[in-house]
């Protein structure tokens, strides 16, 4: 039979370089292995993406893993201990680049699946992956086309797992349950340039980007509920570009992102925005335009039995009962929750997206027995 070590196969996908959207072999190996199990595997590329779709097993229910194989850059890489792509295990520690986020959950996952057939077990029912390569882009190519993909082939998903690193300092202690949507804004005034001294022969279009900035972090959106923290908007970038003292810039932009719960759509934030804007624009003669998007919408996956399987084997491995949290910034569950009942899981987030990116070799050797527990509970309902 076909047995994996988990740190190790974590250690040779980390050694494929795939910063977004490059495979950098990833797929190739992560297919590879799981056609060696029994998967039967479909790859989905789309424009530059390249993801993959692998399934073992016919019969319902279908139980998904869902991931990504690329990473984020690595940055200065004079500032690394080790080799970002050299996967290196020193001293009990994976370090690299996606050892956390989110290679060391993919090895932690397929591990589990060939010890259990190791052992003889098969699954009552169907076990699939969809993994992608644009989670860290733009995410337009990769999970959403995916499941519109599969979907129209005829699959169905019946519940999803999606392995981020959701723990924020101990493994066990935290699944995600939901996750806030999240609302980008660009907001650009335009006014007339002109002579500090004679500011009656210009349009200074700074003090009225300050105004709408002021309503707009002044207003508190919510105060949260029981499932979500407040919602919270954060100006992330003004900007002038004006080198002078003496010179009333014609153009002053701003940049913020709103991160939101239930307790609004992305719909009704739009409309509250562009009210704020429509005020704006009668106290200024220039031009305010304002480039708005919503990338993703709030969801919850309300506790269930799925939940509860999950919940007892994380305890069965680490004895902690875990926080059913909403919190964090986005992920491809986002996309899946319109498919089926998803929830997050995966190693400790403390060192991802940074120079030295790392996971303790225990905590992914225990996330591959979680797993495992978690398989058995599943098919065996």
């Amino acid at each position: 039979m076909y047995s994996l070590d988990p740190a190790i196969f974590a250690s040779q996908l980390i050694q494929c370089p795939s910063i977004t959207p490059t495979e950098g072999g990833a797929l190739d190996l992560l297919q590879s292995t799981l056609e060696n199990l029994g998967f039967v595997c479909t790859r989905y590329p789309f424009e530059e993406v390249d993801n993959l779709y692998a399934r073992l097993g016919t019969i319902a229910p279908n139980f998904c893993y869902a991931g990504h194989t690329d990473v984020v850059p690595i940055g200065n890489r004079d500032d690394w201990d080790h080799d970002p792509f050299g996967g290196v295990i020193d001293d009990g520690i994976l370090w690299g680049r996606g050892a956390a986020d989110m290679k060391g959950g993919i090895a932690a996952f397929v591990s589990a699946i060939a010890a259990l057939l190791n052992s003889g077990w098969t699954p009552n029912g169907s076990i699939s992956f969809l993994i992608t390569g644009d989670e860290e882009g733009p995410a337009l190519n990769g999970t959403k086309k995916v499941l519109t993909a599969i979907t129209e082939a005829g699959e169905i998903i019946d519940h999803c797992l999606v392995g981020e690193p959701t723990n924020p300092n101990t493994l066990g202690e935290m699944m995600k349950i939901g996750r806030r949507g999240s609302l980008n804004g660009i907001i650009t005034v335009t006014g007339t340039q002109g002579h500090v001294a004679y500011p009656d022969l210009a349009g200074n279009p700074v003090p009225i980007l300050l105004k709408i900035l002021t309503a707009l972090t002044t207003k508190q959106l919510d105060t949260g509920n029981d499932n979500f923290q407040a919602s919270n908007l954060e100006v992330t970038s003004v900007d002038v570009n004006n080198p002078a003292h003496n010179i009333i810039p014609q153009s002053a932009t701003a940049k913020f992102n709103i991160r939101f719960n239930t307790e609004h759509t992305g719909d009704d934030l739009l409309d509250w925005l562009e009210g704020e804007l429509t005020i704006a624009r009668r106290e200024f003669k220039g031009i305010i335009a304002a480039d708005l998007t919503v990338p993703g919408h709030p969801f919850l996956t309300v506790p269930c039995q799925f939940s509860d399987y999950l919940s007892a084997a994380i305890k069965d491995v680490t004895g902690l009962t875990p926080k059913l949290s909403t919190s964090g910034g986005t992920s491809d569950a986002r996309f899946i929750t319109h498919y089926a009942p998803v929830i997050e899981f995966g190693l400790i987030g403390k060192t991802i997206h940074q120079v030295n990116e790392h996971a303790n070799v225990d905590d992914i050797n225990n996330l591959c027995e979680i797993y495992q527990s978690l398989l058995r509970r599943y098919f065996s309902r």
